[in-house]
């Protein structure tokens, strides 16, 4: 067995090069290209400006002037399927921009649109994308609503086209929700949106000690966490997806933990989703059945003897669906995942040592964070990479058969800005 265990780690050793992008979110946006070694070291290669802005240092979210993770979200980059654009948001003034891909993976601004999404303050809170391939639709989620979800087409050549419809995940009794992620079902049926906040930290506000107010009455009644999902059974938005891009009525599931934060879907299973929760603390698997519905499995938690809400949010799933990685905010590091015949288990918790920020960032639990948000694991599954924004680090790990992470390499990025990871 150990034999077994050795050359499967020998396996992933060494990977395949390739290359990673990441927004720095910057007043000024910009992505950041790196190639990546066979060893899974990176070397900066450009930084191309997307001709949008991001937040730079401030945190819509809290209303922080500084701090990581500052729209609550994930997958502010994606490629079209072909690998021909490359997407990202621009938070700072709700906009979009389009890249054309070159075969040595340099990036060539096509194209710059707003969302349709005013701003309303220092910022604008455009976060995660989304894209259709057979109807060329993009889909660009806003951590503030009310118009959560705004869509725009993209031609063949890259252009956008902001479209009118606007959708919400707001419901009748909760008029500021934050949202955090869309995902398209792989068969391009369903348009999900993960929640995190019935009301957003920006409003119920801080206390002296500059900690979050995370419960608060409403009409006078009984005090309730502001937390989505917790306990009302109404965190994971659902669309039906139309044949012309457009979305029917949604339809709220109980997502069975609190803040359902990240959707990501398994490669080879595209009925087989795994949910991150940042206040749940744990990791879940969902299915869309025959008729369109949704079913959510039993939350498996990790351990939270640090403190809770652990912050869990961000996953990554290997490309042989066996392991799951998940970035836990507040603990400054990743747990692990096994996907089994059952659904899921804990395999490494924590599966890296945890990285020290300047400590001027907390969690939501009060421990001191370095602030880890997006993640990307490469195709051939030998490298996870992870922003560590307040520790200003990219860090790279090798994959392990155990699902463990050796740290291989990292570099520097700026201070508590950066948001999204995509490569290839």
């Amino acid at each position: 067995m150990a034999k077994e265990a050795m050359m499967k780690d020998m396996s992933v050793a060494k990977g395949k090069p390739g290359h990673l992008y990441m927004q720095t979110n910057e007043v000024e946006n910009a992505i950041i290209h790196y190639e990546r070694s066979s060893t899974g070291a990176l070397t900066e290669v450009e930084r191309i400006k997307t001709g949008g802005a991001g937040s730079g240092e401030f945190k819509p979210i809290s209303g922080q002037e500084s701090a990581p993770n500052a729209f609550e979200g994930a997958s502010s980059i994606i490629f079209t399927p072909d690998r021909r654009f490359l997407f990202t948001t621009n938070g700072g003034d709700n906009s979009v921009s389009t890249f054309r891909v070159s075969e040595d993976g340099r990036l060539s601004l096509v194209d710059v649109k707003p969302t349709g999404n005013p701003v309303e303050g220092r910022s604008g809170t455009a976060k995660s994308l989304a894209f259709a391939p057979s109807t060329r639709t993009l889909f660009v989620l806003h951590s503030f609503g009310p118009d959560h979800l705004r869509l725009m087409s993209v031609d063949a050549e890259g252009k956008l086209s902001a479209r009118p419809e606007r959708y919400t995940v707001n419901t009748y009794s909760k008029r500021n929700r934050v949202a955090t992620m869309v995902v398209v079902s792989p068969n391009e049926e369903l348009v999900l949106v993960g929640t995190t906040f019935d009301e957003p930290i920006a409003h119920t506000g801080l206390y002296p000690d500059g900690s979050p107010i995370l419960w608060v009455q409403r009409a006078g009644g009984a005090f309730h966490s502001i937390a989505s999902n917790a306990p009302d059974p109404d965190g994971l938005a659902a669309f039906p997806l139309q044949k012309d891009g457009s979305l029917g009525t949604t339809r709220f599931y109980d997502a069975k933990g609190g803040s359902p934060f990240y959707i990501g879907f398994l490669h080879e299973r595209p009925n087989s989703f795994v949910i991150a929760y940042a206040v749940g603390d744990g990791c879940s698997m969902g299915t869309i059945e025959k008729d369109g519905t949704l079913s959510i499995g039993p939350l498996v938690k990790i351990d939270t003897s640090a403190g809770v809400p652990s912050e869990l949010c961000w996953l990554s799933v290997s490309p042989d669906d066996r392991t799951v990685y998940a970035t836990n905010f507040g603990y400054s590091n990743i747990s692990s995942y096994r996907i089994n015949g059952h659904g899921l288990e804990v395999a490494c918790d924590p599966a890296c040592p945890r990285v020290p920020g300047d400590g001027t960032a907390r969690g939501l639990n009060g421990t001191v964070t370095s602030g880890p948000a997006d993640s990307w694991i490469t195709s051939d599954g030998a490298y996870l990479y992870q922003i560590y924004g307040n520790a200003s680090k990219l860090v790279g790990y090798a994959t392990q058969s155990d699902g463990s992470l050796k740290e291989i390499t990292s570099v520097k990025i700026p201070y508590n800005s950066p948001q999204g990871l995509a490569g290839f």
